[in-house]
């Protein structure tokens, strides 16, 4: 990531640049319609290892669900200073601290970096992962579009 502030600097590129590019980006195709079928049934959290200033425009086109990940720190004429990591493993932690709070924990990933969330929650499933992320982490029932991720939830329901 220092690398990446750096060449932001080096570039005169400012956060307003970045999300002009992002909010020329949309969502996955499907994605608002499963997260809106997802939150009439469900509490839905998305965590994510992005930085709330890039997720912004994102959140907007999928009608704001409740987003955790790290922070960006932006000087007054929008230049990328740093960042803030909210913590270790956030993913897992974030998970661990939902179960403490007596919640069922359902997750979806598709990386590496989400194995642990998954590990944690009561159902965990690969969405979409790259074959090997499939192969290393085989106890994840995989899923490849909304409607399979859509049933996993449901199934993982009925199983409590």
């Amino acid at each position: 990531m220092k690398q990446r502030l750096s060449f932001l600097r080096k570039n005169d590129l400012r956060i307003d640049d970045i999300q002009s590019v992002i909010s020329g980006m949309e969502p996955l195709d499907g994605a608002k319609e499963f997260l809106d079928e997802l939150r009439s049934k469900y509490q839905v959290m998305i965590l994510s290892d992005t930085f709330y200033e890039f997720a912004y425009p994102f959140m907007q086109q999928l009608a704001w669900p409740t987003l955790l990940c790290h922070r960006l720190t932006v000087d007054n004429q929008g230049g990328v200073k740093n960042y803030v990591l909210r913590q270790k493993d956030p993913k897992r932690n974030a998970v661990k601290a939902m179960k403490k709070l007596n919640f069922r924990v359902f997750a979806a990933g598709d990386s590496y970096n989400d194995t642990t969330m998954l590990e944690e929650a009561d159902a965990g499933f690969l969405f979409c992962a790259p074959d090997n992320v499939v192969e290393e982490f085989p106890e994840f029932p995989l899923t490849t579009n909304y409607d399979e991720l859509l049933d996993c939830f449901k199934k993982a329901e009925l199983d409590e």
